[in-house]
């Protein structure tokens, strides 16, 4: 006889899976918060050593949209268990995609291949607040209409692309296959 978890219990080993991946972060040397010292709600400025540092971003847009691709995906091949298994499942994979992001071999890839030419990785703080963000995204896209939540989507990577230049597919795009006409036009801001 198998017991099915309840939510909150799903969301303690959730929990646990985050401080882990900080722990993780930590240990690769990451630091905890922007090196300025302080901590933001939220930084405007791409361009900046601010950026990716702080609490919220732009491209904490993208990580809401994160939480509404894992949740759809999820829930076409695994919508037999539970949806806090499926969160898990997106913990995991938004973890993991926190901790590469972070590795050299990444952000050298950002700094040849996109606009973000003094990217130096995400603070820990940043980086937890991005699976919080995919969190609340899987979230409301578990509630929500899915013409609602496709909506939504579509207008953060508008929004994004008209303000800062970036948005998910394009920051996709130009990691796997840069173009010098879309590099040149982000750095047009």
């Amino acid at each position: 006889m198998t017991q099915r978890l309840s939510l909150r219990h799903y969301l303690m080993i959730g929990t646990a899976m985050i401080a882990l991946t900080a722990i993780i972060l930590l240990w690769m040397g990451r630091n905890p918060i922007c090196t300025c010292g302080t901590v933001k709600l939220w930084v405007s400025e791409v361009n900046s050593s601010d950026n990716s540092q702080h609490i919220s971003d732009w491209y904490s847009l993208s990580h809401i949209i994160h939480g509404f691709l894992f949740y759809g995906l999820l829930w076409l091949v695994a919508r037999s268990k539970p949806v806090g298994f499926r969160l898990l499942l997106a913990i995991v994979v938004e973890a993991a995609w926190e901790i590469f992001e972070n590795t050299d071999m990444v952000i050298n890839r950002y700094r040849e291949a996109t606009i973000a030419l003094g990217y130096t990785g995400d603070s820990v703080l940043n980086s937890v607040c991005d699976i919080l963000f995919m969190v609340i995204g899987f979230f409301f896209a578990s509630r929500a209409p899915l013409w609602l939540t496709v909506l939504i989507a579509i207008v953060f990577e508008l929004l994004a692309g008209y303000v800062i230049r970036d948005n998910l597919t394009l920051n996709v795009l130009m990691l796997v296959y840069p173009l010098d006409a879309i590099k040149a036009w982000q750095g047009g801001l």
